[in-house]
This record gives structure tokens, C-alpha cells and sequence, in this order.
């Protein structure tokens, strides 16, 4: 294969995509070069139709080397990288989420997508190097796609937008904005902000995209000059007349008329008992081919769902549940549910209900987290689950999957900007939302009920942030409805869901998925104005309940004394091998958190052992001045004096004139050792050296 790299200026960088040099196997393969960051993406298709049934079988797979940034993988024991960490988990999923809609939904051939990160600099973030690697590979190849799409970061340092932001910026940046699109619209958002308005947000979007065409027309151009022709995929399809049939059986047996039940159990009965007449139909005719035809007809019932959806929302502004386009489901909010937690919200819109619970730590309890990029400590952590139950369905339970993890990570980032600092409020703070009933935007119902969990259990939080997930319907001509508070099914056969979520002064957090080509940045101002009034009536509703956070943090709850000493006392506090630092915890049941800074975090179960531990970190850190006074303990005795404890660890000298105003000829007359002498601090000399008097309190 002829080895071939182009180039493209984008953001005062150089975007250099490669081809022919690595992975000559596979249907597409290129290296993407942006700084130092180096990704390979192969993109593989299978020969012919796989067996699984129901959907298109794609696979996204984002692959972290520690060898990218020079580094060994930091467990002792085990050194071969394995499960993927949260942050590879979530690149790979907003890979998919790009590619994913540009795909015939009716091909069965598999396709797998691999990212292999080769290269990092610490300054260019492979997420958005990936993104635009899977774009070039699947349309160098010879892989049916209607790509290729550009994908750019956005942020703002001193309120100027900065295309593709480095590491460095980003620490800095109001905005983390990760966009992607095609040459005409963006099909994929995901953003964290320090509560920016809409009208900003827009900006964002129109500054990101006009650096999106440019990128994904620079792949056209590659594509043009040595991509593969395009491959005939295995699609699922039946003779265009069998088809027509399904489609008459489905509408003459009312499937819109079940589809538009109120009721989500009965909207699901109903459409079983229309698909079985189908299936037996196609068993009674074509009992030879019922096993192709059966998954036929699945697909045939999804796209007759969907259209009788969009004719209904676009015609007659009727939703399935008979709601407004932008009315909200109901909404019942409490908090301080259970009796043993340090804080619970419980929020439920319609059929989907969450519960969040707050668990507060010690600063020792922050999360470590060690990646192939960071090495850093995570004081604020949100889990997301979702139970089978909460669908009504039965499946194993094995831990959270990548959608779980997504969900978890959109809540916790929708948090972040309220939540207030260490040093206002030093706890590590642990949120888990168990979603107990789903029918659409459970993530946003996790938001909301975090928010009130966070308030219950007495988090100074800065301000209240609700979520809300808009839908879009488009039509032929670009026609569009927005819908407010989408449902299961409307996310199912809806063009978009968009989870925005955000405080009254701005968004906090944004998160889109399409299932058409894109939206255009005109839709994407129309659905925001739109969200914004909906969060505020969410919003007012949750602060009904609570309105604002607990002046008093549960019984249950640990307390933290932070004081901060001198950093060249630490030793003083740990003592050789930590033997100091471990007798204070033994004997006051507290734990110590010591930074390199000199901050100390004393955590305890209540307040009395706390004080005794910061009493007793005052006394061995304490820096002592002339004028003191202290009750000394004598330790050893001199022919000239005596030496003297006045704190842990701190000694001094009482001189054999400084005991008494009489002459004393052997100090052993007037002290023996253990005695406890009330004392002065008379001087303390250039050495450091503390020099006591007990006469100069006889006076």
C-alpha cells in the first residue's frame, strides 16, 4: 500500500492524517497527527450478514497505551493494561455516537471501529484526534458511510472562544464544548460550562462548526484522491411487495392508535399482540423464509412507527401522550427520604423516577484516578444505575455498562460548577442515583434528584441546577417541531435527544444524540430558548421542596476540623515510620489528612474526639514565642538547670538561677524528674533554642 499524508492548519496546529503506513489488513486504516498525540483508527467490516439480529452491529472500540505517554502502568502486581478506565469508556462512546447515525440502519454486516492511542503530548486530547481518525479510516475504506464528519473542542479564556484549547487552557476555560458534524450539520454534542447563557452557547456551536466543514471537507478531498470504492453491504431487506404488505397489516390492525396510548404498559401490549399478527402472517405465507422475514418485519415496524410519529408531530403537533409540544410531564420531588443517609433526592417526571443519595468522606476517600493522560485525585464522584427493573424487564446484573457510565458522567458533569471548593467544604462527596422507573431522560431525573440530595445533606452548593431532554422532529423539506421532556418513545423514533441542563444564570452541562444526519445551528438556537423556560419551571418545582441547602448537616454525617500548620511542622505530626500520626488515631478514633501545603483534614464521627485531635496537632505544631506560658514537665536534669516539656515534642531549658529568687546550690532541691512546673518563655535565642523561668512567675 502507497504510503500517502496530508496536512491541515486548524487551531495554530497542524492536523496531519496518514495512510499506508500501519494496518494494511484492515478495510480503512490511517494515523492522525495533531501536535505530538498520534491515534491509529482501523475500520474492519465483515464479509457477510452477522448473526445478530434487531440491529446495525456496530463496535467502537477506544484503546489507552501507557506507552503512549512513557509511563508503566502503576499496580504492582499487574502490569498488561486490561478493563478500559471511565474516560476510554466515554471517548468510545462519543465516537459511536458520531459515526453511528450515518450508517444504513439496515446494514447487517459488522463493523468494528478500533482507536489505538500511539502518542500523547498532554496538550492535544486524543478524544477529538480519535473522532476525526474514525472519520478518515471509514472513508478512505471501502466501508458503505455517509461521512466524513470534523470533529473540534471548543472553550473560553478571557472571554474569547479558543479552538481546540490545550490541556493547560481547558484548567482555565468556562467551556468544554466537544462538537462533530458533516459539512452541513452537527450530529453530536457533549459540553460542560461554567453556567453560560444560551445566546453564548449558540456562538460556541456557530464558531465550533464553521472549523468542522473545514475539517471534514479536508477529509472529502483525501477520500476523493485515494479512497476505496464503496463495498455492497448486506442489507435486511425483503421483496419490495412483501414489504408494502407488512406495512398494510401494521396500519390496518391500528398500530398508530397503540402507539398513542397514554399508558407505557399499554402501549407495549398493544403493539405485541400487532406484532405477533404480523409474525403469524408471515408463518402462514412464508413459513420457508420466517426467520428473515420475522427480523424484516421488526425493521418494518420500527420505520412505520416512526413515520406514523413524525406525521402525527408534524401535522397535528400531536405527541403519543397527548402533552403540548413543550409541556412537562408531572413532577413530584422529596427529600430526606431515608433515615441513615447523609442526604437522599427523590424526583419523578412522569414514568421515570431516580433516587440520589449523598455520601460524605474524608479527603482521604477522594478517588485516585491513574490513566494513561492524568494522574489526580477526585474529590466529587456520581454512580448512575440502572436496574432491570426499572423497565420491567429481567436481565443478570453485572456491573455498569457504557451507557450507565455515560449517564453517570452527565449528571456529575452538570454538578461540578456549583459545588463549592475544598476549602469552603472539604468533604469527598459520593452521589449514587439508582433510576427506579424509566420512560425517558432518566440521566436529567438524576440531575434533579442529585441536586436535592446535595441540599439535604447540608452542601453549600452555589445554586440549584435542573435538566431537562428536548426532542426534534424534522421533515422532508427541514420543516422541524421541537418537543420539551421527551418520553422512551419519543427517544426511540424522535429525530434528537438533547439532555441540557443547567442553574437560572446559564448551562452547566449539554449532551446530543441524533438519529438523522444532524441539526443546524438554527435548530439548535430554537431547542435551547425552548429548554431554558422549561429548567426554570423544573427548577421552581424542586425548590418548593427544598430551597435551598441544610444549615445543619445529618447526625450521621462525619465532621471535619481543617487548620493549616506550618509545612515544615509535618514531621512533627507523622514522627518517624508515622508513629506520632498513628497514636493520635488510635487514641481519638479520627482520621488525618495532611497536604504537602501544610492543610490538615481531621475527620471524626463527632465533634469532641476532633477538637482532642486538634489539640493535640496544635501542641506538636505549635511555634512558640516569648511571654507564653506553659505547664512544663521536667525531663532531665542538669548541674545547670533543668530541661523542661512544654509541648509534644518542644523542650526547653530552666536555667538553675531562673527557680527560685534564693540562691539553689543542687537542682536536685528543688525538681525531680516528672514534676510539673508552671513556666515562662523568657527567650528564645538565634539557635532556636527556648529558654524558660519559673521564678518569673513567683513575682
Amino acid at each position: 500500500m502507497e504510503q500517502k499524508k496530508w496536512e491541515l492548519q486548524i487551531g495554530g496546529r497542524v492536523l496531519e492524517i496518514q495512510t499506508g503506513l500501519l494496518a494494511g489488513q484492515a478495510n480503512g486504516s490511517v494515523t492522525v497527527r495533531y501536535g505530538d498525540t498520534v491515534v491509529l483508527a482501523t475500520a474492519v467490516m465483515s464479509k457477510g450478514a452477522s448473526k445478530i439480529s434487531g440491529y446495525f452491529p456496530l463496535m467502537v472500540d477506544y484503546e489507552e497505551r501507557y506507552y503512549a505517554a512513557g509511563k508503566i502502568k502503576g499496580s504492582r502486581f499487574i502490569k498488561r493494561e486490561g478493563r478500559p478506565s471511565e474516560e476510554a469508556i466515554l471517548t468510545g462512546r462519543v465516537v459511536d455516537r458520531t459515526i453511528r447515525p450515518l450508517f444504513n440502519s439496515r446494514m447487517r454486516n459488522e463493523v468494528q471501529v478500533v482507536l489505538t492511542v500511539l502518542s500523547i503530548d498532554c496538550e492535544n486530547d486524543p478524544d477529538i484526534v480519535s473522532m476525526i481518525a474514525a472519520s478518515a479510516a471509514l472513508s478512505l475504506s471501502d466501508i458503505p458511510w455517509n461521512g466524513p464528519i470534523g470533529a473540534v473542542r471548543v472553550g473560553i479564556c478571557d472571554d474569547n472562544f479558543v479552538l481546540n484549547p490545550t490541556t493547560e487552557e481547558l484548567k482555565t476555560s468556562k467551556l468544554d464544548l466537544i462538537l462533530s458534524g458533516t459539512e452541513k450539520k452537527i450530529n453530536m454534542i457533549e459540553a460542560g460550562s461554567q453556567e453560560i447563557p444560551e445566546e453564548k452557547i449558540v456562538e460556541a456551536f456557530e464558531f465550533g462548526f464553521n472549523a468542522i466543514k473545514k475539517i471534514a471537507s479536508f477529509i472529502e478531498e483525501i477520500q476523493k484522491e485515494a479512497g476505496r470504492e464503496k463495498s455492497q453491504p448486506a442489507l435486511l431487506e425483503a421483496d419490495k411487495k412483501i414489504e408494502e404488505k407488512m406495512k398494510s397489516i401494521l396500519l390496518e390492525n391500528n398500530l398508530g392508535e397503540a402507539l398513542y396510548d397514554k399508558d407505557k404498559k399499554n402501549v407495549e401490549e398493544k403493539t405485541k399482540n400487532i406484532q405477533k399478527i404480523l409474525e403469524s402472517y408471515i408463518e402462514e405465507n412464508y413459513p420457508q423464509d420466517s426467520g428473515k422475514l420475522g427480523e424484516v418485519a421488526e425493521q418494518v415496524f420500527e420505520e412505520v412507527s416512526d413515520q406514523i410519529v413524525h406525521e402525527n408531530i408534524l401535522q397535528n403537533d400531536r405527541r403519543p401522550d397527548g402533552r403540548k409540544l413543550n409541556e412537562i410531564r408531572q413532577i413530584t420531588c422529596q427529600a430526606g427520604i431515608l433515615p441513615r443517609t447523609h442526604g437522599t433526592g427523590l424526583f419523578t417526571r412522569g414514568e421515570t423516577q431516580a433516587l440520589t443519595v449523598t455520601t460524605l468522606g474524608s479527603p482521604g476517600d477522594e478517588q485516585v484516578i491513574d490513566t494513561m493522560e492524568i494522574d489526580t485525585k477526585k474529590r466529587y464522584i456520581h454512580h448512575y444505575n440502572f436496574p432491570p427493573f426499572s423497565v420491567g424487564e429481567v436481565r443478570p446484573m453485572r456491573g455498569p455498562g457504557r451507557r450507565e457510565i455515560g449517564h453517570g458522567a452527565l449528571a456529575e458533569r452538570a454538578l461540578v460548577p456549583v459545588l463549592p471548593s475544598k476549602d469552603e467544604f472539604p468533604y469527598t462527596i459520593l452521589l449514587v442515583s439508582e433510576v427506579l422507573s424509566s420512560n425517558g431522560s432518566s440521566s436529567m431525573a438524576s440531575t434533579c434528584g442529585s441536586t436535592l440530595s446535595l441540599m439535604d445533606a447540608g452542601v453549600p452548593i452555589k445554586r440549584p441546577v435542573s435538566g431537562i431532554a428536548m426532542g426534534i422532529i424534522i421533515g422532508q423539506n427541514d420543516e422541524f417541531k421541537i418537543l420539551t421532556d421527551i418520553q422512551g418513545l419519543e427517544d426511540h423514533y424522535g429525530d434528537m435527544d438533547f439532555k441540557v441542563a443547567g442553574t437560572s444564570e446559564g448551562i452547566t452541562a449539554l449532551q446530543m444524540d441524533v438519529k438523522v444526519d444532524g441539526i443546524t445551528v438554527e435548530m439548535l438556537r430554537s431547542v435551547l430558548a425552548q429548554s431554558k423556560g422549561n429548567r426554570q419551571t423544573i427548577l421552581e418545582k424542586m425548590l418548593a421542596v427544598l430551597p435551598s441547602p441544610r444549615s445543619e448537616m445529618s447526625q450521621y454525617a462525619p465532621r471535619i476540623i481543617t487548620m493549616h500548620i506550618n509545612p515544615e511542622k509535618i514531621r512533627n505530626v507523622i514522627g518517624t515510620g508515622g508513629k506520632i500520626i498513628n497514636e493520635i488515631i488510635d487514641q481519638t478514633g479520627v482520621e488525618i489528612d495532611i497536604e504537602d501545603d501544610g492543610s490538615v483534614f481531621i475527620t471524626s464521627p463527632d465533634q469532641q474526639s476532633a477538637q482532642k485531635a486538634q489539640q493535640w496537632i496544635d501542641n506538636l505544631t505549635h511555634e512558640v514565642v516569648a511571654g507564653e506560658i506553659f505547664q512544663a514537665r521536667i525531663t532531665r536534669l542538669m548541674n545547670f538547670g533543668a530541661f523542661a516539656e512544654i509541648l509534644p515534642g518542644q523542650e526547653g531549658l530552666i536555667h538553675i538561677s531562673q527557680f527560685s529568687q534564693d540562691r539553689v546550690n543542687k537542682i536536685e532541691d528543688v525538681v525531680k524528674i516528672g514534676d510539673i512546673v508552671p513556666v515562662k518563655v523568657i527567650e528564645i535565642d538565634n539557635q532556636g533554642r527556648i529558654n524558660l523561668s519559673a521564678k518569673a512567675l513567683k513575682k
